[in-house]
């Protein structure tokens, strides 16, 4: 552990380049050193109201002493039930998803050096949607166990068809290239796993919630089964940050400063692969948060990938239950978190690129 946590803090940021006085950088680093620190508080402060909010607010409004009451088992009858078999399970389901999606995107944003890499426009969601259709219709897999190894074989496969296709230009990553094997890899796939799930009756009526992303589990056991395969994820994430920082500033001089690239890069897939195969697995396709939450973090904590991160599994859950909630309020029945995010998410792409062009 201590060697985890020297590991961590003991690197140097991108942002030490040397186009900057030292008494106006150390300035800078100093106050962007207190912003990080600062902001921590009340992100948990504010991901808490969520919470609580996520357990309080839907078809039927519930009091906050009620929510207690029934979380601490003083309360039994139907406000209790809602809470602690639909609510608790999503609220949860929201901070696990929440924290998988936004640490994928920051990892991948980080290993491609691509601003709109995103477990959803670089196929990697639709790979695992499409082989947990695949291991239902042919192979008959039921539980979230099976649910989550096909996932993971899933993301794997289109990770590594999207990374061929990438690099087909010289061998170095190039990010055009990468979205745009992303966008059309994952429409074939979205097509194959509609197809599938039509022609097999079984398929369809176990997934026909599941594929539109939604967080409404119901099942504490679902949400036990991938709590160590994200935490796990993350925690290869967090090992990762230091030299991806590194690679940043690009593979040539990353060798040169002592960075293993390909175990770095492999660990990193690893990280990926957990991290989207566990949230596929457990909400089905969900869009845009990956892409949006690294970006927000890195305006607010800077380049360093160690604190973009911290930022991103801060911020991630915050937008997806905030999300969902908006979704349970705006319309009679319920908007899937999804098609939220997708109304959010779509804008930004457009202006991301855009941004990039100009």
């Amino acid at each position: 552990m201590h060697f985890f946590i020297k590991r961590f803090l003991s690197v140097r940021s991108p942002l030490s380049a040397q186009t900057a006085t030292p008494a106006a950088l150390s300035h800078t680093q100093s106050s962007l050193a207190g912003r990080r620190i600062a902001g921590i508080i009340p992100c948990l402060l504010l991901l808490a109201l969520i919470c609580l909010a996520s357990l309080m607010l839907g078809a039927r409004a519930i009091a906050p002493e009620v929510v207690w009451h029934s979380l601490t088992g003083n309360l039994q009858g139907p406000d209790s039930t809602i809470i602690l078999q639909a609510r608790l399970p999503r609220t949860l389901a929201g901070i696990l998803v929440g924290m998988a999606l936004g640490a994928a995107g920051a990892v991948m944003q980080a290993l491609t050096r691509n601003p709109l890499a995103d477990p959803g426009i670089l196929g990697v969601n639709a790979g695992a949607s499409f082989a947990i259709v695949l291991g239902i219709s042919f192979f008959g897999i039921t539980g979230m166990a099976s649910w989550l190894g096909f996932a993971w074989l899933g993301v794997l496969a289109a990770s590594l068809m999207v990374w061929i296709i990438g690099t087909l230009s010289g061998g170095r990553v190039n990010p055009i290239r990468l979205t745009l094997a992303g966008v059309a890899l994952s429409a074939v796939l979205s097509g194959f796993t509609s197809s599938l799930s039509l022609l097999n009756p079984l398929a369809f009526d176990q997934l026909r919630l599941w594929e539109a992303g939604t967080l409404d589990i119901r099942s504490l056991g679902n949400v036990a089964w991938v709590t160590p395969t994200v935490l796990l994820g993350c925690a290869l994430a967090f090992f990762a940050a230091r030299s991806l920082n590194t690679l940043s500033m690009g593979e040539d001089l990353a060798t040169a400063l002592g960075t293993r690239v390909a175990l770095i890069r492999v660990i990193a897939m690893l990280a990926v692969m957990l991290l989207c195969g566990s949230a596929t697995a457990l909400a089905g396709p969900i869009g845009f948060v990956g892409l949006m939450i690294p970006h927000i973090a890195r305006g607010w904590a800077g380049p360093d990938q160690r604190w973009i991160l911290i930022y991103s599994l801060l911020f991630a859950p915050i937008l997806l239950l905030g999300a969902d909630i908006a979704g349970r309020l705006l319309v009679p029945g319920e908007l899937r978190v999804s098609i939220v995010t997708a109304f959010i998410g779509a804008p930004v792409l457009i202006w991301l690129v855009r941004q990039r062009k100009s």
